[in-house]
């Protein structure tokens, strides 16, 4: 009796074997059949998100969230942001962090107006001027954190205070403005409805995602971010790819100081601060998207539309003025949360 009590064990316990190889066989076959799913779920969440805050935006209020000044409020006037973003992207891809790059778009947004309303110099050549200095700041930042070694949070945040003070002296603590319509036609043209600036943005992202993802200078970059002494043992120039991050940084926010003025016309110099916090929450949240875990040029155009559509459909249902520091400290904190997951899963 025992011996066929045995029997019916295993024929039971193989069947729940086979039962069990099936089940697995079954879900390895569905993954492999719909890979594309977990491609996506990955790396377009933040999209999907984006598209349905907009429905319920829509649903709310179709008439002033559907209508064209919005789109146009939406995707046109984010230029700056999106410049400043790109810089602090540049330095955090090759493990850099640098606090001061508001203040280097603010001493150029300050330079151009002073040096052209009260010094009388031709509009070209201020800007030149502008971007001459935010090239000096991001070399001296370079200089005390690459050569010196000294960490790079203290440097650039003390660059950061050292340059807001200047250019409260330069401008005599007021609002400087500028009056020139090339340099303005230099951002504000219209092409297909919308100013030339947002295509400028575009350009900037789609050449930082080459460089970054087809050239040996970007895998570089990647690898340097990555482990810089593994990237040193590997033969790769980490102390000239981290200097030229500082450079290429500091030169990307003079732009965004330059288009700045040529937008708004004038520049507030105590205002540059305001400036620091949704960069780096666009460049975090940007990890979350096309390339998780990873700082990337297009996954940070996309976190800033995604916060500014969040921002401005709040402002329209008439949240006041307070909402946009909520989302953005908000978003940074999620942003750099999501960042952190992702690269430990990435990891396992």
């Amino acid at each position: 009796m025992s011996d066929v009590t045995r029997r019916s064990d295993s024929v039971l316990a193989a069947g729940a074997g086979q039962e069990a190889n099936a089940d697995r066989s079954a879900a390895t076959t569905g993954r492999r059949r719909m890979p594309w799913l977990g491609t996506v779920a990955s790396r377009y969440a933040l999209v999907v998100v984006w598209a349905l805050m907009a429905l319920v935006y829509y649903t709310l209020m179709p008439h002033r969230f559907g209508s064209t000044a919005t789109l146009s409020s939406i995707f046109g006037s984010q230029q700056v942001l999106v410049f400043l973003a790109m810089s602090a992207m540049i330095t955090l891809v090759v493990g850099e962090f640098d606090l001061s790059i508001a203040s280097v778009m603010g001493i150029a947004a300050t330079l151009i107006p002073v040096l052209v309303t009260s010094h009388g110099w031709n509009v070209w050549g201020a800007c030149l001027f502008a971007l001459l200095v935010c090239l000096l700041a991001g070399a001296v930042n370079a200089f005390f954190v690459v050569i010196i070694g000294v960490p790079s949070f203290v440097v650039t945040l003390g660059m950061g205070t050292l340059l807001m003070g200047l250019a409260q002296a330069v401008s005599g603590s007021t609002i400087v403005s500028v009056a020139s319509p090339s340099l303005s036609g230099f951002a504000l043209h219209e092409v297909l409805g919308m100013p030339i600036s947002f295509y400028y943005g575009i350009l900037l992202a789609g050449f930082l995602a080459y460089v970054l993802g087809w050239t040996p200078l970007g895998r570089g970059m990647v690898f340097v971010g990555a482990s810089p002494e593994v990237a040193r043992l590997a033969g790769i120039p980490v102390r000239r790819i981290r200097i030229g991050a500082y450079l290429t940084g500091a030169l990307v926010a003079g732009l965004a100081g330059v288009m700045l003025v040529a937008t708004v016309g004038g520049f507030d110099s105590s205002s540059s601060a305001t400036y620091l916090l949704p960069a780096l929450a666009a460049v975090f949240l940007g990890t979350a998207v096309v390339q998780p875990g990873m700082f990337n040029p297009i996954g940070t155009m996309i976190a800033i539309y995604f916060l500014t559509t969040g921002i401005f459909g709040l402002q329209l249902l008439g949240f006041s003025g307070w909402i946009q520091n909520i989302f953005y400290g908000s978003g940074l904190v999620v942003a750099v949360t999501l960042a952190k997951v992702v690269r430990d899963r990435t990891t396992e």
